[in-house]
C-alpha cells in the first residue's frame, strides 16, 4: 500500500493484478474535481492512453466521460486501469459488465513483468485550476497462477 499527501489532497494506493485501487481524501474545505478526460494511465508496457475508472463501460470508450467531486473535507474512493484495455462484452454482457484485461498478466508470460513500471496521472480542478497527479508503481515481482 502507497500514501502520498499534500496541502489539499491525501491519497492511498493499492495495486492489484486487474486494476490500481485508490482513494483520495479532499482536505480542504470546498469541493475539488477529477477530470477524467484529462487524467492518463501508463501501462506495464510504456503505453499512455485514456484512464478507465468504476463506471466506465465500452461504449465510453470513444466520449467524453463527466468530472467526479469530492466534496471538502470528504473521501473518494475508486479504480483505474488503461482505457485501451476494456473488452468488448459483446451480446451477452450487460450494461453494467466492464470486462478489461489486467494490468500485469498472471499466465507464464508474468514474470517478464518484473522491474518494470505503471500508473496514473490523475488530472484535478482545484479553486478552479488544473493540477496533475503523476503516480508510479516499479512491479516488485509477478508470480503466474
Amino acid at each position: 500500500d502507497f500514501n502520498y499527501r499534500d496541502r489539499d489532497l491525501s491519497f492511498y494506493f493499492r495495486p492489484t493484478p486487474t486494476a490500481l485501487y485508490f482513494r483520495v481524501e479532499n482536505l480542504q474545505g470546498r469541493p475539488v474535481w477529477i477530470d477524467w478526460d484529462r487524467s492518463q494511465f501508463l501501462d506495464a508496457n510504456g503505453r499512455i492512453g485514456k484512464v478507465a475508472h468504476g463506471t466506465t463501460r465500452w461504449s465510453d470508450r470513444y466520449g467524453t466521460q463527466a468530472r467526479t467531486q469530492v466534496p471538502g473535507q470528504q473521501q473518494f474512493s475508486d479504480y483505474v486501469f488503461a482505457m485501451d484495455d476494456l473488452v468488448d462484452p459483446g451480446s451477452t454482457g450487460g450494461e453494467d459488465d466492464q470486462p478489461h484485461r489486467p494490468i500485469l498478466p498472471e499466465d507464464q508470460s508474468a514474470p517478464i513483468y518484473s522491474g518494470r513500471s505503471f500508473g496514473v496521472d490523475l488530472e484535478f480542478l482545484i479553486e478552479d485550476r488544473p493540477r496533475t497527479y503523476t503516480f508510479r508503481f516499479q512491479v516488485a515481482s509477478v508470480i503466474p497462477r
